[in-house]
């Protein structure tokens, strides 16, 4: 199994804003996010309304708006996140194209049965679990270089 990217970029910003309701008490930006991961900038502005819908980040405008986390870390389980972002498709449609094993096949039901064993091992582990130590300096380095950029690009 893949995550499509919606989801890994949906991760992404929740992981970046993680640190930004522990660490500091300024906005992050679309842009910001956009610069850091290197993705355009339209797609990441569809993975934040969704992440917004869905009560997880809160979006302000204006100039001293930004992205902030609408939830504590440890609320959100990482299974929860990805079933949210993913959708519920199933991994094999016997019906299109039609198969002949349809009705007297196994295959389905272990494949599904595997697709919630991995959903239930991610709901063990919470958005803050996956951004302590070494993520969380990762993501507060990151954010440090994007302040400096910015200032000497100002200046």
């Amino acid at each position: 199994m893949q995550l499509t990217r919606f989801s890994d970029l949906g991760l992404r910003v929740l992981m970046y804003l993680t640190q930004q309701q522990a660490n500091r008490p300024q906005a992050v930006t679309i842009a910001e996010v956009a610069t850091q991961f290197a993705v355009p900038h339209n797609h990441l502005v569809k993975v934040v309304n969704r992440l917004r819908k869905l009560g997880w980040i809160e979006a302000i405008r204006g100039r001293k708006g930004g992205l902030h986390l609408a939830v504590e870390a440890n609320a959100l389980r990482l299974g929860a996140v990805l079933r949210e972002l993913e959708g519920h498709a199933e991994l094999i449609n016997c019906a299109e194209p039609p198969c002949t094993l349809r009705g007297r096949c196994l295959l389905k039901g272990a494949l599904n049965a595997g697709m919630q064993a991995f959903y239930d091992k991610l709901d063990q582990y919470s958005l803050a679990d996956v951004c302590s130590t070494t993520t969380a300096d990762a993501i507060s380095e990151m954010h440090q270089q994007y302040l400096v950029r910015l200032v000497s690009i100002s200046s």
